[in-house]
């Protein structure tokens, strides 16, 4: 099977709706033609339920060649109102597993499932997920980087079609789209339950491993 050059994909299904908004380079996690075009492509979203309550769409951020993405789960209030991925407690959180992996957060690309945020912080619904998941495939289409992190199980099941709990996902290799992808724990899940930081951090030594990282402290 042919696989298409990064940024030249089709673009995800029913995203030729007209827009009135202008073009999105310079915005936000669009640092390269083939991410403005996924961000042109996404418009002013009214896809689902979920804009009628949002202030900011969060499309991402980061390096748009980066070897290493993380994808989360959906934008919380902090990040709603400054549009961009994880910048709240959990984002803060991630920052540092981020470093401690030997990365700045500018060098690496996070998202999420969806781009706008749940009320009330619920979990995002079937219905939004199969709205927003296109974007997201072609967000990683686009970036084609070495290592995607699926952080929680939002993340990691939309991502495989896998409905195995993330507790059985995590700490295992599997693959998307040819890319390897890690499964581990969402910050926020850590920050509530730190007990478990240490097989996150597990998890992403395996990360660190498979890209060439050299391990910390040395």
């Amino acid at each position: 099977m042919t696989t298409p050059p990064p940024g030249q994909d089709t673009p995800p299904a029913g995203t030729q709706e007209a827009t009135s908004r202008p073009s999105a380079a310079g915005e936000k996690g669009c640092g390269s033609e083939a991410l403005v075009q996924v961000r042109d492509a996404l418009g002013d979203c009214r896809r689902c339920k979920l804009a009628g309550g949002r202030t900011t769409l969060v499309f991402g951020v980061g390096n748009p060649h980066a070897e290493l993405v993380f994808v989360g789960e959906g934008p919380g209030a902090d990040e709603d109102r400054e549009g961009e991925p994880f910048v709240g407690k959990a984002g803060q959180l991630l920052t540092k597993m981020i470093q401690a992996m030997g990365y700045q957060r500018e060098q690496v690309y996070i998202a999420n499932v969806v781009k706008c945020r749940p009320p009330g912080n619920r979990n995002p619904e079937p219905d939004e997920i199969e709205a927003c998941e296109p974007f997201l495939r072609a967000q990683l289409a686009a970036i084609r980087p070495r290592v995607v992190v699926a952080l929680g199980k939002f993340a990691a099941q939309t991502l495989l079609r896998d409905t195995t709990p993330i507790t059985r996902l995590r700490g295992g290799w599997r693959e998307y789209e040819g890319i390897r992808l890690m499964p581990t724990f969402h910050p926020a899940y850590l920050l509530r339950s730190p007990e478990e930081k240490k097989k996150a951090w597990e998890d992403l030594q395996l990360v660190m491993k498979e890209l060439g990282r050299p391990p910390p402290g040395r």
